[in-house]
């Protein structure tokens, strides 16, 4: 069915509305004007209209045509958003890829429930709940749904297991399951300190503290944040990251709005952090909170920022429940780094293009960083567009990492090195240190005999360097995979050597 434009929007401003319960006398007018077109509507308009299958498009229709950040999201949506953010759901707790048409335990999760009853690493889960779910081309969104439930249900699954005859049982029961956003805390050598961050949820600033004070008792005095792609997440937890860095009284971040006073956030003297130097580490997919991070660090003068022009996202949006149990976020304000810059960059002509900029953008011929501010100790910084770093590492535009990006999206990198950590773990090798990285690359290209390979000096070091750390993943865990990649990491070597 096909509704004109002015007409949804009519209906969505509605919906708006009712849901939420908002009123202003000064839009009384406008409000019954909407009231009479909904009857109008409702009473003569020639086919029936189901509003739930389409109020979720045309509101966050009505929401983008404010701000690209603005957005709707359904009672079903949101359960899902809500568990990535407060940093747990319940499930049965494992890490899993779908390989050969069947779903695989890469590895179950410390403490999960799937680890207490000793599901293993290379288990292949055949039935949940007698229902078949190998070789039926499921998905990765399927098998959450299997997984996942309320806290205390039961599943049932049958597994194969190599070496075992017939499938094995296990009922287990779902329990709460921790979401890392901190992936790795890591000595690159004896005094500097490496924390992966993905995401600023609920439990982040805990799991930062955790680490930090682990690499401080092995000796660290000196650490790099590394924010890449993270795309943000809650305000007040980037707030008490940087009061971990900053002095008492220095300012982290100020908002301000139409219909907001301005709110001043500044450092107490609690935080544990001061000492250590720090080096933060971002990019085109670095976006909001890590941009908060980063503004402070860099307009206090507290550290260096390395990497590329961040996202650009200096909007601050609050969540309003509606009464249906689903949620508005609302953009009321911007935010301001201690210089007073706000880094939110133009919308460009539509939302698709806003959110592709980051990777068409061209730092060489695009210039957005045109307005000037200063520091605190007096150097000059910019605003426009993202947080410029002091030290710029451009993309180098003629490497070619198209076949290894397609292996990636293909699961054939993925389901080599699962397979290769099978076998390596049966001769109880203790280091990744003792596995030779050219014989790793040969059994690739003996597994992928059918397609020829044709790479450049450095995509082959970066792809064996990648076979060697996911194998590694699988066998030592998270911070053994960041450790390796650390090596050929650009970004990371510059940091290294700014502190060295």
């Amino acid at each position: 069915m096909k509704i004109i434009q002015p007409l949804i929007y009519a209906v969505l401003i509605s919906i708006g509305i009712f849901i939420g319960n908002i009123s202003n006398s000064k839009n009384y007018v406008h409000e019954n004007k909407i009231d009479n077109i909904l009857k109008i509507i409702d009473n003569h308009y020639v086919d029936s209209i189901n509003y739930s299958d389409f109020e979720n498009n045309t509101i966050n229709t009505f929401l983008n045509e404010l701000d690209p950040h603005s957005s709707y999201i359904s009672v079903n949506d949101y359960k899902s958003i809500e568990e990535d953010m407060t940093g747990s759901f319940s499930g049965i707790g494992v890490e899993f890829n779908i390989i050969e048409d069947s779903i695989v335990v890469i590895s179950p999760i410390e403490g999960g429930p799937s680890k207490k009853l000793g599901i293993k690493s290379g288990d292949r889960i055949i039935t949940v709940e007698d229902k078949d779910v190998a070789s039926i081309g499921v998905k990765n969104e399927t098998v959450i749904k299997l997984l996942r439930g309320e806290k205390g249900s039961e599943v049932n699954v049958k597994i194969k297991r190599r070496g075992t005859k017939g499938l094995i049982l296990f009922k287990i029961i779902r329990d709460d399951i921790p979401l890392v956003s901190v992936s790795a805390g890591i000595l690159l050598d004896d005094k500097i300190g490496y924390l992966k961050i993905n995401r600023f949820a609920a439990t982040t600033f805990n799991e930062m503290n955790k680490k930090c004070n682990k690499l401080i008792n092995q000796g660290m005095e000196k650490l790099i944040l590394d924010f890449r792609g993270n795309p943000g997440g809650y305000l007040h937890i980037s707030n008490q990251i940087c009061d971990e860095f900053l002095k008492e009284g220095e300012l982290i971040v100020f908002t301000e709005g139409r219909n907001r006073e301005r709110n001043e956030i500044y450092a107490t003297s609690n935080g544990e952090l001061q000492n250590i130097d720090i080096i933060c580490l971002i990019d085109e997919g670095s976006a909001s909170a890590s941009e908060i991070v980063s503004g402070a660090i860099q307009d206090n003068d507290r550290g260096l920022i390395i990497g590329r022009r961040s996202f650009g996202k200096g909007l601050v949006q609050e969540q309003i429940r509606l009464t249906d149990g689903s949620v508005m976020r609302l953009t009321t304000q911007r935010y301001y780094t201690p210089s007073g810059r706000c880094i939110q960059k133009d919308y460009g002509k539509n939302s698709k293009e806003y959110f592709l900029e980051q990777y068409t953008r061209n730092e060489q011929l695009q210039k957005y960083d045109t307005l000037e501010y200063k520091t605190k100790e007096g150097r000059l910084v910019y605003g426009g567009g993202g947080i410029t770093p002091d030290i710029r590492i451009n993309r180098d535009t003629t490497l070619n990492y198209f076949p290894i990006n397609k292996m990636i999206r293909d699961g054939v990198i993925n389901k080599f090195c699962f397979e290769k950590s099978e076998l390596l773990k049966k001769t109880k090798v203790k280091s990744y240190k003792h596995l030779q990285i050219n014989r790793i690359y040969e059994d690739f290209n003996n597994y992928i005999s059918n397609d020829k390979l044709e790479l450049g000096e450095k995509e082959l070091k970066y792809l064996k360097n990648m076979l060697l750390a996911n194998i590694s993943k699988n066998i030592w865990g998270e911070n053994t995979y960041y450790e390796i990649i650390c090596i050929e990491d650009e970004f990371v070597q510059t940091a290294l050597k700014q502190f060295n």
